[in-house]
């Protein structure tokens, strides 16, 4: 599934080789050539992945890292630094202020778009094109298609998206704002009640076949998809 990936490069010949590769393997790629520019950009949308070059004029890369990490908005992004530096003690730093990978340059495409792979499959799983089975559904990204069983069930696109979500963090409660957040994006400006909606119409679609109580609400605190359906709903 194609995510939205900020690369974050000062130098021109680099950035347009990664960007085109990215690109190529089906992401979408923001650039900035700065740590300023690259902050306007997140305040605007948040990215699924931040690619970001540990040097860079003005304010650094890992600067710009420890701020991701120190605002609760931005503190979940995936980061994965780039750099020249190959020092051990200048990759223990680069994780230690919260980078989840780091790459050496030179390195080779293929190696940089398995490394985005495997950080979005481990941290941002609802953005990858992984199939999910749980609670005795199969939501499967690559087809768009939600099956119980053999019965096949028809979802709107925000319910799927919504689903997904919630099947990629079972068992975890989200409040109505982080629903917004993760399925349509910080940047869209609705109601928080709009959520309610969807979870309704998400029951509705999973009703037929009972699997409606898979999605379950935490009174005062959001919703939660939880395969105990023994469990009552707070």
């Amino acid at each position: 599934m194609p995510a939205n990936i900020l690369l974050v490069e000062d130098e021109p010949a680099i950035q347009e080789l990664i960007a085109a590769n990215l690109t190529r393997a089906g992401h979408t790629v923001v650039r900035a050539a700065d740590a300023e520019t690259a902050q306007r950009i997140v305040r605007d949308a948040l990215p699924d992945l931040v690619l970001l070059d540990w040097m860079l004029p003005g304010i650094s890369g890992i600067e710009l890292a420890k701020r991701l990490r120190a605002e609760e908005r931005t503190r979940a992004i995936p980061i994965i630094m780039l750099t020249a530096r190959s020092d051990e003690a200048d990759k223990v730093s680069g994780l230690e202020i919260g980078a989840d990978d780091y790459i050496t340059k030179p390195f080779s495409p293929r190696e940089l778009v398995a490394r985005i792979k495997a950080l979005l499959r481990r941290r941002a799983p609802q953005v990858t094109d992984d199939a999910v089975e749980l609670g005795g559904l199969r939501l499967d990204p690559a087809t768009h298609r939600v099956s119980a069983g053999a019965t096949p069930l028809s979802l709107g696109p925000t319910e799927f998206r919504l689903l997904h979500f919630l099947m990629t963090h079972p068992e975890r409660v989200h409040s109505r704002a982080q629903l917004l957040d993760q399925v349509w994006g910080d940047h869209v400006f609705v109601e928080e009640r709009t959520v309610d909606v969807h979870i309704r119409r998400l029951r509705c679609a999973l009703e037929p076949t009972s699997h409606d109580a898979l999605i379950q609400t935490v009174r005062g605190a959001g919703y939660r998809f939880s395969s105990d359906v023994t469990a009552v709903s707070e």
